[in-house]
């Protein structure tokens, strides 16, 4: 493969930015990664993508690839290595893509609901999202194989989508203790944070808007 040069647009929070972000460096993959806000008016990553959305991948050639699932599918094609060949290991993957998203989908909620005014948030919307949470670390925790990884990959997208919503829980939702709930995770997390792919891509958060 030809080397080629790409453009990722993220949000430091965000943890399907993240999934892309290690992806790309655990590819090894040359790309310039730059950072949006979309919650803001002078977002550029409205221009390229018609839902306003991160990340946002933009090839060498011009071309715009969004969703980190996507994102994820095309880095693949170019650069296999981090899905097994077998059928049913791949499906193992993708369904703990599934899982890990969930959660960092409910805990993305569960933030924005927290930025209403205390009185206009919704405690069964909470409760829901934090039922979410909780089942989805524990379907992870009782997806992990005794070697702490999902398959026999020693790291792969199940991996990298999961250190991606526990990172972001970390950042967004530091009053449940996932850790104490699901050992081996913690340990799996450990692990990945060991790796320059995610040392280099912590989450950190950004403004937003005031009276949303």
């Amino acid at each position: 493969m030809n080397p080629f040069f790409m453009k990722l647009y993220i949000a430091t929070p965000s943890p399907f930015a993240r999934k892309a972000r290690v992806t790309l460096l655990e590819k090894q993959i040359p790309h310039e990664v730059v950072i949006d806000n979309p919650w803001q008016p002078e977002s550029k990553v409205k221009d390229l993508n018609p839902l306003a959305k991160i990340p946002t991948l933009v090839l060498d050639d011009g071309r715009v690839i969004h969703d980190s699932k996507v994102i994820f599918e095309y880095l693949e094609l170019e650069k296999p290595g981090h899905l097994p060949e077998e059928k049913h290991e791949k499906i193992i993957h993708r369904l703990a893509e599934v899982v890990a998203d969930g959660i960092s989908d409910a805990v993305v909620m569960t933030f924005l609901e927290n930025q209403r005014p205390e009185g206009s948030r919704s405690q069964f919307w909470l409760s829901r999202q934090a039922d979410k949470i909780r089942e989805g670390v524990q379907e992870l925790e009782r997806q992990l194989l005794p070697t702490g990884s999902f398959t026999a990959l020693d790291i792969g997208l199940g991996e990298i989508a999961t250190g991606s919503a526990l990172g972001y829980l970390d950042l967004r939702y530091p009053s449940y203790d996932w850790r104490n709930d699901a050992p081996s995770l913690r340990k799996l997390f450990d692990r990945l944070m060991g790796r320059t792919s995610f040392q280099q891509t912590v989450p950190s958060a950004q403004e937003l808007p005031v009276n949303q």
